[in-house]
């Protein structure tokens, strides 16, 4: 057996739910991988997943895409590679409360966004509220990461960045109305996100082991998406006690599912959907042009 090493962009929930059922149902296993999870609440966020591929403490990390494009464009260069797409579309959204003045992205202007801090992040948000005809000079604030859902919550931010089949099914489970704003529909063309990612250098010389792991990753997907009620059951354990109470687990994956393949392809990813975004990146100089021409994914080992 081999150990393989995965950190989590989050604690455990429905966009891991592939990974925790593959490991609990043996296809690891059964591919000769012992599966670790790497959960973010184990040091409290303070080595981000990026850092953890960085510093060998992981083969894979999970984040969103713009992790892969800073990986590689920083001082201390790492030659990470976005192998696997977990969401075919962007499931995330800008919210506010229901009751919150903020009720489209220009009435941000002036106000706390709750922000991750992560690379494009804050660009991306002023954006939006120029794009809806706002000036995007807004208040930013940096709490602690797996505590920022809870600033909008009790009105200690007027908006945040949240994933609609996680935190929205828990608004909903609560009954909490929430103003939803999507990149998309504020001509923002943004990539894959959570993907997963390595170096590209262990990726070329464990080769047959990472195709094995995907192999069985997407197996986990598939398995969620067709044995919904089993997936659950799978993932409930892992959970944080918060979100098992909180969290509405049927609901999310009901809403996920759809989003975990394309036409049946698990893990894919859409070179002109990645190339939209890396432009717009470079359009708005958050990026040099040199990342039109980097390898930053690979669809290779999704098959």
């Amino acid at each position: 057996m081999q150990t393989l090493k995965i950190a989590l962009d989050w604690t455990p929930n429905v966009n891991h739910i592939g990974l925790f059922v593959a490991k609990e149902l043996g296809f690891y296993s059964a591919q000769g991988i012992q599966l670790e999870l790497l959960n973010p609440l184990d040091d409290h966020y303070q080595v981000t997943p990026g850092k953890k591929l960085e510093l060998d403490q992981a083969d894979f990390s999970i984040a969103p895409f713009e992790t892969v494009i800073s990986l590689n464009n920083k001082a201390n260069q790492v030659d990470a590679v976005a192998i696997y797409a977990i969401l075919q579309q962007d499931l995330s959204c800008v919210v506010s409360l229901g009751d919150s003045p903020v009720r489209t992205m220009k009435d941000l202007d002036g106000r706390i966004y709750a922000s991750y801090k992560a690379r494009y992040e804050d660009h991306i948000i002023q954006e939006m509220v120029k794009n809806d005809g706002g000036t995007g000079q807004i208040q930013l604030s940096y709490p602690e990461k797996l505590g920022i859902w809870n600033t909008l919550l009790t009105g200690k931010a007027d908006a945040t960045w949240i994933f609609d089949n996680w935190e929205g099914v828990e608004a909903a489970t609560k009954n909490i109305t929430l103003n939803k704003f999507y990149l998309k529909d504020y001509d923002i063309p943004y990539g894959y996100s959570p993907v997963i990612f390595t170096k590209k250098e262990k990726m070329n010389q464990h080769l047959d082991a990472y195709t094995r792991f995907i192999r069985a990753t997407q197996l986990g997907y598939q398995f969620a998406v067709e044995n919904p009620e089993k997936a659950v059951t799978l993932l409930h354990p892992y959970l944080t006690p918060y979100d098992q109470q909180a969290v509405n687990l049927h609901r999310a994956l009901e809403l996920s599912s759809p989003y975990f393949a394309e036409n049946g392809n698990f893990g894919h990813m859409n070179p002109t959907r990645v190339r939209a975004f890396l432009e717009w990146l470079v359009e708005k100089n958050l990026e040099k042009s040199v990342i039109l021409n980097q390898e930053l994914f690979t669809n290779s080992l999704v098959g």
